[in-house]
């Protein structure tokens, strides 16, 4: 099956073994001045519900910055794909953040914990975690706390329709500051969502076969699936698939727009006629490689590409 071949490409494997404590996870300790990268984890303890301490255990943010002088105010928080059994963190992470990085956004790639390991909601939990860190870090990134965008693929674009539409607000009396400041997006993008990933039917590739919950597969669809969720609050969003997806139907991105629709929230979204799933910012071909400029036209009428001065001054 193609998903499973795509699962298979896009697998991480973290180089720190089950026996080795998180220190010895260099991955969340990387930085890289010279080309302007780092990582941070979303949770300086162990995070919440974690089952062990290695790289896998530990959810982190990549942080990629624009060019010194050409920042705009905007950041985005990158979601890749992988059936929520592995990540394309490059098609689907570092890519599309040096695309944004190119356009003046301050870029961070999400990687998030998944897998039998990790069922819903940890991913979930990961998700709203970082919009927060990501908010509460708008001073010192120089960025605006209200133009904060998510773009998620495949089982991102699930996870960051969830994060759009189950988002959590600010709680002012928490001891962490982290936490003070809501997890709701302000625009949402998504890549070829797999919006219905979370369904008993087999025909189609299926969180819960994948992740062996057939059992509680129901109760999960009904608290998981982001079209089910889908209120006036649900950010502005831009939405990317192709007719002839076949692992993914466009079924599935369209219940999500109809649901955006039927809530008065602003959507626009692109259909392509041909284009296999995991294609990425377009991947050469012909057709697809002009999404991307749709999208960049979308954020320019959102005000994403005009530069804040207040935030991105020193002052």
């Amino acid at each position: 099956m193609l998903g499973l071949v795509l699962l298979a490409s896009a697998a991480v494997i973290c180089p720190a073994q089950a026996n080795k404590a998180s220190e010895s996870c260099t991955e969340t300790n990387a930085t890289n001045t010279y080309l302007g990268i780092s990582t941070i984890r979303l949770w300086q303890g162990n995070a919440p519900e974690a089952k062990g301490t290695t790289c896998d255990d530990i959810p982190t943010l990549s942080v990629l910055r624009p060019q010194p002088g050409h920042e705009n105010g905007s950041a985005v928080i990158v979601f890749p794909g992988g059936a929520y059994m592995g990540l394309a963190a490059i098609l689907e992470g570092r890519e599309v953040a040096d695309w944004f990085t190119a356009h003046g956004f301050t870029a961070f790639v999400l990687r998030y914990r998944l897998g039998k390991k990790y069922l819903m909601p940890v991913p979930l939990i990961d998700a709203r975690r970082a919009v927060q860190l990501v908010r509460a870090r708008a001073r010192d990134y120089h960025y605006s706390p209200t133009r904060i965008a998510v773009i998620g693929f495949s089982a991102g674009g699930h996870l960051a329709g969830l994060s759009g539409t189950q988002f959590v607000p600010g709680n002012p009396e928490a001891e962490d500051p982290i936490d003070r400041v809501s997890s709701r997006p302000d625009f949402l993008v998504l890549g070829y969502p797999w919006i219905g990933g979370i369904s008993p039917n087999t025909a189609h590739l299926t969180y819960c076969k994948l992740v062996d919950v057939m059992d509680r597969c129901e109760e999960l669809q009904k608290a998981y699936s982001p079209n089910l969720f889908v209120t006036k609050d649900t950010p502005p969003t831009f939405i990317y698939h192709t007719t002839d997806d076949a692992t993914v139907p466009v079924e599935q991105a369209l219940s999500f727009y109809e649901a955006l629709l039927k809530a008065g929230v602003s959507g626009e979204m692109h259909i392509f006629a041909t284009g296999q799933h995991g294609s990425g910012l377009g991947m050469g071909n012909l057709s697809l490689d002009q999404w991307p400029g749709l999208l960049e036209n979308w954020l320019r009428a959102q005000g994403l590409l005009t530069k804040d001065t207040s935030a991105t001054s020193d002052n």
